[in-house]
């Protein structure tokens, strides 16, 4: 059974830093996609950083050049590690994983089947 739980969320002010982290079980991390997706209030979902099975992170045009995804193979998580924040990027952030290569973009990623609770990012100005 595949399980995600998402930590590090909390407060910033403008241009601050967080890093979140998301510990994975119950898959072979190299079948199976990784990502992170947001979500506003009153939003839908917005796909931000994919981790590919066997490649790099690709990124969203709204958060490239800030933030930075990786993978743990052998503690089993995935980081967000999230600089110049601003506040529109205030939301909940989700931690996904599916299996799909026809998913496996960053935009894909608002569409993973597997995904933790979230935890709240709030960016101040």
């Amino acid at each position: 059974q595949v399980h995600l739980s998402e930590s590090g969320g909390g407060s910033v002010q403008t241009g601050g830093s967080l890093r979140l982290s998301c510990a994975i079980s119950g898959i072979s991390f190299h079948t199976y996609c990784m990502g992170w997706y947001r979500q506003r209030p009153g939003n839908q979902r917005e796909g931000i950083a994919v981790v590919k099975k066997w490649g790099g992170p690709q990124y969203a045009d709204s958060v490239r050049g800030r933030f930075t995804a990786s993978r743990d193979v052998d503690m089993n998580t995935l980081s967000l590690e999230m600089t110049g924040l601003k506040p529109e990027d205030t939301a909940t952030y989700y931690c996904a994983v599916d299996y799909r290569d026809s998913v496996c973009d960053p935009a894909g990623v608002a569409r993973f089947k597997n995904s933790g609770q979230g935890t709240a990012v709030t960016v101040s100005s």
